[in-house]
């Protein structure tokens, strides 16, 4: 017997949560987590995805690499953001891997160490 865990937009938020002086916060309808006033991380449309703050040269390469995995909407192309599919993943570790790059691009500098 195979079990799938299959992650959810639940997942993301937990671990959004966990990092240091995260807030929640609901814009355009969807779920979105700040830390210092900054999104980080939003959970759009039917939550089957997350996107993340990721730089354009990266965003490419990332899109690129894992198609299946990565990719952007029409309207954000012009963004320095990046969509996730959640059933793409490995694991909860590549999950929290992706939240924490994404909330390090936007904490300030004396959170990034103390959470080191």
């Amino acid at each position: 017997m195979v079990i799938v865990n299959v992650m959810d937009a639940e997942d993301v938020r937990r671990i959004a949560l966990s990092l240091p002086q995260t807030v929640e916060k609901e814009a355009w309808d969807m779920p979105t987590f700040r830390v210092a006033g900054k999104m980080f991380v939003t959970v759009p449309d039917d939550q089957t995805s997350f996107a993340v703050r990721c730089p354009r040269h990266e965003r490419t390469e990332l899109i690129a690499a894992e198609p299946e995995k990565f990719w952007v909407p029409p309207h954000e192309a012009s963004s320095a953001w990046v969509r996730v599919r959640l059933d793409a993943l490995e694991d909860l570790d590549e999950l929290r891997d992706i939240v924490v790059d994404s909330w390090q691009q936007a904490a300030p500098e004396h959170l990034k160490s103390a959470s080191s």
